[in-house]
């Protein structure tokens, strides 16, 4: 979800520097389904509600697959410096989520001070829930994890790593530098 607050702060400076939605309707992306896969595939893995996610098994094959299809839009983009940033974001998210079995550590602190008790709670009990797994000293490379958190009186309000930092900051990049751009080319 820090993600979404990434868009709204990057439309905002987009617009600020006299950008529009015209010129990123004009852009000319390579790849933009592979992002709506990788969406997909990661709404039905990552635990959104208290009932878990959608589907229970396999998540670690699919977590690798919808990074994998980003990782493809990234390199078909790789030209445009907010998109750039965003992969870096993702290789140290891949990075965590590999060390650890194709799942993302998560510290049930994070989650809580997110309001996020009832996954906080299901993590402890099960080790492993929906796209991650528990924070611990057996897990891997914790300092990639997600570890951080915007406190849960903020709306949409989540645990968040490293990686997911540099990811919404591309995501500011990208707006901020794109929107008030004329018609672009290509990223090829």
């Amino acid at each position: 979800m820090i993600l979404l607050w990434a868009l709204v702060i990057g439309l905002a400076i987009g617009f600020l520097r006299h950008g529009n939605l015209g010129n990123l309707a004009r852009l000319k992306l390579n790849g933009v389904w592979l992002i709506f896969a990788a969406l997909l595939v990661q709404v039905l893995i990552f635990p959104l509600g208290p009932n878990g996610p959608i589907i229970r098994s396999g998540t670690a094959i699919l977590h690798f697959v919808s990074y994998a299809l980003l990782i493809g839009f990234i390199g078909l983009n790789r030209k445009r410096f907010g998109i750039l940033v965003m992969g870096i974001g993702l290789l140290l998210n891949i990075l965590a989520i590999s060390a650890n079995g194709g799942y993302m550590p998560a510290s049930a602190a994070a989650l809580r001070h997110a309001g996020m008790e009832q996954t906080a709670i299901a993590l402890e009990q099960e080790l492993h829930h929906g796209n991650t797994v528990l924070m611990s000293k057996d897990t891997r490379l914790n300092l990639l994890g997600d570890r951080f958190s915007v406190p849960a009186t903020v709306p949409l309000a989540t645990a968040f790593s490293i990686g997911d930092i540099l990811l919404a900051l591309g995501v500011i990049i990208f707006l901020a530098t794109e929107m008030p751009r004329g018609k672009e080319s290509s990223s090829d």
